[in-house]
């Protein structure tokens, strides 16, 4: 894989801890960081950018998902499910987020600017 420098340096000491690499590389990372994107691996970046990077992508799926298959038929309203796709996606992302920091810290992981400045 091409990924940028410092996220190669992210994920190798991702590597070294025994966390699975589908928890500290996810999907829409994976995909970002091929297109040349340098995000950082959900253990080094900030609580709130993990809030809003993972409860959007959620919220948007999960909202899109549920709209198609059952609240349209249920009659809800576009307001009603952008509503609850954005409190789902505001939930999903602060539950995560607070998983990642945990992880982080349990793992005494450095911060994604001291990862930037060695590479």
């Amino acid at each position: 894989m091409s990924y940028p420098l410092e996220v190669n340096a992210a994920l190798g000491i991702l590597k070294t801890t025994g966390i699975w690499r589908s928890n500290y590389a996810p999907f829409f990372h994976r995909m970002l960081w091929r297109a040349g994107v340098s995000i950082p691996p959900p253990h080094f970046a900030s609580f709130g950018f993990n809030v809003v990077f993972m409860g959007a992508w959620f919220g948007a799926v999960w909202g899109l998902w549920m709209w198609l298959f059952v609240w349209s038929q249920r009659g809800m309203s576009g307001v009603e499910a952008v509503f609850a796709s954005i409190l789902s996606g505001v939930f999903f992302g602060l539950i995560v987020a607070l998983y990642y920091r945990i992880r982080a810290r349990t793992y005494n992981l450095p911060l994604w600017s001291q990862i930037k400045a060695a590479s």
